[in-house]
C-alpha cells in the first residue's frame, strides 16, 4: 500500500515521466480540457461533483509529490479584481510567485506547448481557477 498523499494512478504515472521544465496544467470545471490543451498530455478528469475537487485540493496534493519551479496563472482583465483563488494558490506555494498571463495566452500555452505532459480538470467553481506548473528539479 502506498504511504504518501498522491495515490492516483495515472497521475502518479505521468509524474514519474516528467523532467525538469515539463509542465502540469490543473483547470477549474469550466475550463474546455479536451480542446484547450496539448493533444499529447495525459488528461485526468477529476471533477466528481461541482466544487469537487478543487484546484486548491489537486495543488496540495502534486505539491507533496513533485518540486514546482514556477506557476503560470490564467489573469483577468486589465482593470479587474484579482480573483481570490490567487490568495490560496500564494498560500499553497508561498515560494513561488505567480506568473500572470491573459486569458488568451494562457489558453495557446495550454494547448501548444509540448512541454505540457499532464492536464488535470477538476471540479473547482470559482473564476480563474486555472494553472500551469513548471516541474523543477529534485532537491539534494
Amino acid at each position: 500500500m502506498l504511504k504518501s498523499k498522491l495515490i492516483h494512478p495515472k497521475i502518479m504515472g505521468a509524474l514519474a515521466l516528467c523532467g525538469h521544465g515539463d509542465r502540469i496544467l490543473i483547470v477549474d470545471g469550466n475550463y474546455p480540457l479536451d480542446s484547450a490543451s496539448n493533444i499529447n498530455a495525459t488528461k485526468v478528469y477529476l471533477g466528481l461533483e461541482a466544487g469537487t475537487p478543487t484546484v486548491t485540493k489537486v495543488l496540495k496534493v502534486l505539491k507533496t509529490a513533485i518540486n514546482i519551479e514556477e506557476v503560470t496563472v490564467m489573469s483577468p482583465d486589465e482593470g479587474e479584481v484579482e480573483p481570490e483563488i490567487f490568495d490560496d494558490f500564494r498560500e499553497v506555494l508561498p515560494d513561488n510567485i505567480l506568473q500572470k498571463i491573459d486569458r488568451f495566452k494562457f489558453y495557446e500555452e495550454a494547448k501548444y506547448s509540448d512541454n505540457i505532459k499532464l492536464a488535470i480538470s477538476t471540479g473547482e467553481l470559482r473564476t480563474y481557477g486555472c494553472l500551469i506548473l513548471t516541474v523543477g528539479i529534485q532537491q539534494g
